[in-house]
Formats: structure tokens, C-alpha cells, sequence
């Protein structure tokens, strides 16, 4: 989702557990409603980094991406 930041945006947001081998993680995904692109999210970690991304309340450069 490579574009300008703006005042707004809108995202479907989905979250749910994984367990593997006793090993328990949240994954994400956002869609947008615009344009049905849908992004995924190994962890909360890297959502929150797309978040602050789009936002602009990080450089680009310490953004970890999406998984």
C-alpha cells in the first residue's frame, strides 16, 4: 500500500489465535474497503508497524513491514 499519507483512513480489520505445539500467536490482517486490497500480519508487532507507517508516526526506515 505504497501511497501519500492522508487525514483518513479505513481498514476491515481482522484478528485471530494460532497455536502450534503449544505456542500461541495473534495474527492480522487490514482490507481496504476502497480497493479490496487486503494486507496480512505474522504478529501484532508488525501491524502496529504498518499502522504507525501509514500514519506517518514513524520513518519508513524503522517500519519492520508486513509478513
Amino acid at each position: 500500500m505504497d501511497r501519500e499519507l492522508s487525514d483518513y483512513n479505513s481498514y476491515l480489520l481482522r484478528v485471530w489465535q494460532t497455536s502450534s505445539e503449544g505456542n500461541v500467536a495473534w495474527r492480522a490482517s487490514l482490507e481496504s474497503p476502497h480497493t479490496g486490497e487486503r494486507i496480512g500480519f505474522a504478529d501484532l508487532d508488525k501491524l502496529f508497524a504498518f499502522l504507525r507507517q501509514q500514519t506517518g508516526a514513524v520513518d519508513d526506515s524503522d517500519e519492520d513491514g508486513a509478513a
